[in-house]
């Protein structure tokens, strides 16, 4: 998938109350299929029924819940079920409190987890289950790698379902109680938790904004950044610490949003504002002495201007690049090889406030 677009949001927001009576502008209800639930300290708690959505459309689906066991639901109990109309996916029960299982046919299960909050300190589960046809992918805490790298998400083949309909339920359909703290849901994608973030604050600064200039810089055409820039050595600066960066092959391009604001609400009631970003952009690169990476660093740093200028920052009525300041290196020590030249841009952008 690809980073979530501006007129691609959650359209079912559910914090705590009844699934079936929402609130909000752009926000889908549930509709109650059997059983009931009701209100408990701020949740809404399912015991034995089910609330379904019935007029999801797609066939790309993701799900945010955040649930905990009050009563374990039986073994094969399912908790949340998503199909497309061919494909289906269903999380269940394994009958004990620290594990998941992925579709009724799976040896999948998701394990280590705390499903009655019964550890010292705990954290309720935050679990994502993305359908995408044939593909189901499942996040646990919004994490997709470990410290070292490696995916720590499931991802499983789909069922196949012949009802042909489209539907998402909740559950426990069938035994247990369930206390539901919050359901996310959209049928625009099947999206990772850095494509589709539950803030939409976070989502418009980090991925649509960060994530979506180093997506847009790694697809560029321009030279230096299409051959002469691996996509590996163009990344958002999570961590600019000596000892990272050194990790990243140079020449390496590092995207960082260092400050955002709105210097007012432009419209009555908030529902739309301008908000500006504050855009650095780190071009490090080493030569065979400091002339030529001086030289090869400004290149790059010229494209990715370039490149931001004209597709990204030329869209009058919703995100303009109003200004840029560029600072560029020069060598101060003898021993000195490595050039890094900053790019400052500021962006101002128009934000629906609406899908809030």
């Amino acid at each position: 998938m690809a980073i979530a677009t501006k007129t691609q949001y959650w359209t079912t927001r559910m914090k705590g109350g009844d699934p079936a009576a929402l609130t909000g502008t752009f926000n889908e209800s549930f509709s109650l299929v059997s059983g009931g639930g009701s209100a408990s300290g701020g949740d809404w708690l399912i015991s034995n029924g089910t609330y379904r959505l019935t007029n999801a459309s797609g066939n790309k689906h993701t799900l945010v819940a955040v649930f905990e066991y009050v009563t374990t639901p039986a073994d094969g109990t399912t908790l949340i079920d998503i199909q497309d109309g061919s494909k289906q996916v269903q999380i269940e029960s394994t009958g004990a409190d620290d594990s998941l299982r992925i579709n009724a046919d799976s040896s999948t299960t998701i394990t280590g987890l705390d499903l009655k909050n019964a550890e010292d300190n705990p954290v309720p589960l935050i679990l994502r289950v993305t359908l995408d046809g044939a593909t189901t992918k499942v996040y646990t805490h919004e994490i997709i790698n470990d410290d070292d790298g490696t995916e720590v998400f499931k991802t499983v083949t789909s069922d196949s379902e012949s009802a042909g309909t489209s539907i998402i339920e909740i559950g426990p359909a069938g035994s247990g109680s369930v206390k539901w703290k919050a359901i996310y849901y959209t049928h625009f994608g099947a999206f990772a938790p850095d494509e589709l973030l539950l803030s939409d604050f976070a989502q418009d600064t980090l991925a649509r904004m960060g994530l979506g200039i180093v997506e847009q810089l790694k697809d560029s055409t321009r030279p230096y950044l299409k051959t002469q820039v691996p996509d590996s050595s163009i990344v958002y600066g999570y961590d600019l610490s000596s000892q990272m960066t050194n990790r990243i092959s140079s020449p390496s391009i590092h995207v960082l949003i260092s400050s955002l604001n709105s210097p007012n609400f432009e419209s009555l009631g908030g529902a739309k504002i301008t908000q500006n970003y504050d855009v650095q952009v780190f071009v490090t690169t080493r030569g065979t002495n400091y002339e030529n990476a001086y030289r090869s660093g400004l290149n790059i740093m010229g494209e990715v201007f370039d490149e931001l200028y004209t597709q990204t920052g030329v869209q009058g009525t919703t995100d303009s690049i109003i200004s840029y300041d560029a600072q560029l290196d020069t060598k101060m020590d003898d021993d000195e090889t490595v050039c890094v030249h900053t790019l400052t841009m500021t962006y101002m952008r128009r934000i629906d406030m609406r899908h809030r």
